[in-house]
């Protein structure tokens, strides 16, 4: 399924980009990794580190689209409502999407600015809150699948499920997590203001933790709605919206693998849209893991014609110039 074209693209079409567009689409887990206690000192060096990475893609002459996961950052907070419920009253899914992409922009904002300071370039940066609207019919409500959160034993998972009324699911041989609602995005509300952004020089930072998930009321106006939306579906969106060159998933792997954790894995460099997809339906790539990512760099490279590239931050400047990385082609 790629992309439809949204009915009120709200003046994204309208300005035109310098340079070259690089949408780059990484997990709250840059920022929160698993030996990590998820401190604020901790998160701000690991924004630290993934600023220098960003950077190079600006370095490299393009224009710049941060799109930030929040799974972990999501499932502090969703544990810090319940602890804190008898206290003050409890938020909601879309809230702590919300908090998140204050806390985690505000992190990588920050970052960004000092080492384009210290690199002598002249780029602005800038954070949107970004609401993304969803079909409040969306299967994703009936079937959770988005892990969030801290990982568990399987012991400490049947007790989340019992006590707290949790779904919980395996996560790719990691541990178990707390699954919820995901639907697709459908459209950024406000996306001609990250065009104009990014024509002005700025390096933009929006569909954090993938959008704040609003649905349409039937007079025009919208309501948030409890789910997280999967950060690399709203990075295809806003890839395909903007015209971008090139989107960038930046995950925990050098490469996709066929065949992945046995013994028969083997890395893929270059694979065409039609192969990707063969392989995606036929089960290949878990959902709760790489699935998303190459459905996502599927649909961005279907709508767009250009590539999609999924690697690790220490292989992204020579997957961009094509000597690392998997890259998606039409």
């Amino acid at each position: 399924m790629t992309p439809s074209e949204p009915p009120h693209p709200e003046g994204a079409e309208q300005t035109s980009l310098v340079r070259p567009l690089a949408v780059v689409a990484f997990g709250g887990n840059a920022l929160i990794q698993a030996r990590d206690l998820g401190t604020v000192e901790e998160q701000s060096r690991r924004a630290e580190e993934a600023a220098r990475w960003l950077v190079e893609i600006c370095a490299a002459g393009k224009d710049l689209l941060i799109v930030h996961g929040n799974g972990p950052q999501v499932g502090q907070v969703l544990i810090q409502m319940e602890k804190g419920a008898t206290m003050v009253p409890p938020g909601t899914m879309d809230l702590a999407v919300a908090e998140t992409q204050g806390s985690v922009g505000y992190l990588l904002d920050l970052a960004l600015r000092n080492r384009l300071a210290a690199a002598g370039m002249d780029r602005k940066v800038a954070t949107v809150i970004s609401l993304m609207v969803v079909d409040a019919d969306d299967p994703g409500f009936a079937e959770p699948t988005k892990p969030v959160g801290p990982f568990f034993s399987e012991y400490q998972a049947v007790r989340m499920r019992r006590q707290n009324g949790w779904r919980m699911m395996e996560d790719a041989g990691r541990g178990w997590r707390k699954v919820v609602a995901s639907p697709r995005p459908l459209e950024m509300l406000g996306l001609g203001t990250v065009a104009d952004l990014l024509a002005r020089n700025h390096v933009v930072i929006a569909g954090g933790g993938g959008g704040i998930p609003v649905v349409p009321l039937p007079d025009g106006g919208h309501r948030g709605v409890e789910a997280v939306i999967d950060k690399d579906r709203t990075a295809a969106i806003l890839g395909t919206r903007l015209k971008a060159e090139v989107m960038v998933i930046v995950t925990d792997v050098p490469e996709v693998y066929r065949n992945y954790g046995k013994r028969s894995q083997r890395a893929i460099r270059r694979i065409r849209v039609k192969q990707a997809r063969r392989l995606l339906d036929s089960g290949h790539f878990p959902p709760g893991s790489m699935g998303p990512k190459i459905e996502s760099a599927a649909d961005f490279v279907d709508a767009s014609g250009g590539r999609a590239i999924i690697t690790n931050a220490a292989s992204l400047r020579r997957a961009i110039e094509g000597e690392a990385g998997t890259t998606v082609v039409p």
